[in-house]
């Protein structure tokens, strides 16, 4: 069984290629505007290492960045039209307590894992090892948000998010953070191969990533720029 995985969601762009539960092949960059300068290339230098054809493609489905979502899935669905595989896509947050469980074996926490969603807001959820305990959300982050899990289980908080956020979580003696932490494409090889065996599949034609939050353009920067009459 062999995976392409396509990580976008955050400002990491990371690709990898899953072949029989490992990782044989992999780049990513967090260099600016990565994902639609480097997505491509890496997808290339991947599909000519690797001796087998990938018998699916996973995408990261978001929350995350508008612009980086919208390269990844139309990457991935170019390639699934091309090559003609399924479709598979795992949530970012989801993705990202995977990873970092599959990091730390020895870790038995909770693991929130949040995306910077601009000011005070992220978009978060918590995760055991087993199961997602608390639905994706955009959380405006104030002091004593996640005390009720904190006061029972200790929490590490990944992610852009939780180093923006850390000074209004306070130092409540169960909240961990690691600054360590990077997002990566590696974090989906478990549940898109679970995906994969169980025939969960997307649609190609209408899939379409989760945002949580509708976008909003940027006013324009640029002045002195007339319309011609």
């Amino acid at each position: 069984m062999t995976i392409l995985l396509l990580e976008t969601a955050t400002q990491v762009c990371s690709v990898a290629m899953l072949q029989d539960r490992h990782i044989v092949a992999s780049r990513e960059s967090d260099e600016p505007n990565a994902h639609s300068s480097r997505l491509a290339v890496f997808v290339k230098e991947l599909l000519a290492e690797s001796p087998q054809r990938p018998d699916a493609v996973c995408v990261s489905s978001g929350p995350g960045s508008y612009t980086g979502l919208r390269i990844g899935v139309s990457s991935a669905k170019g390639l699934c039209y091309g090559l003609d595989i399924p479709l598979l896509a795992v949530p970012t947050l989801q993705s990202m307590a995977a990873w970092y469980y599959m990091q730390h074996p020895e870790y038995d926490g909770l693991v929130c894992p949040m995306i910077d969603a601009r000011r005070l807001e992220c978009y978060t959820a918590l995760f055991s090892r087993d199961a997602q305990l608390r639905d994706t959300a955009a959380d405006i982050i104030e002091p004593g948000l996640y005390d009720q899990w904190l006061d029972n289980h200790p929490v590490v908080f990944i992610g852009d998010g939780a180093a923006k956020t850390q000074p209004l979580l306070g130092t409540h003696r169960n909240a961990l953070y690691d600054s360590s932490f990077v997002v990566n494409a590696a974090g989906m090889s478990l549940l898109a191969e679970q995906k994969l065996k169980a025939g969960d599949t997307e649609d190609v034609a209408y899939f379409e990533p989760f945002y949580l939050k509708d976008f909003v353009a940027k006013k324009s920067e640029v002045h002195g720029l007339r319309t011609k009459q």
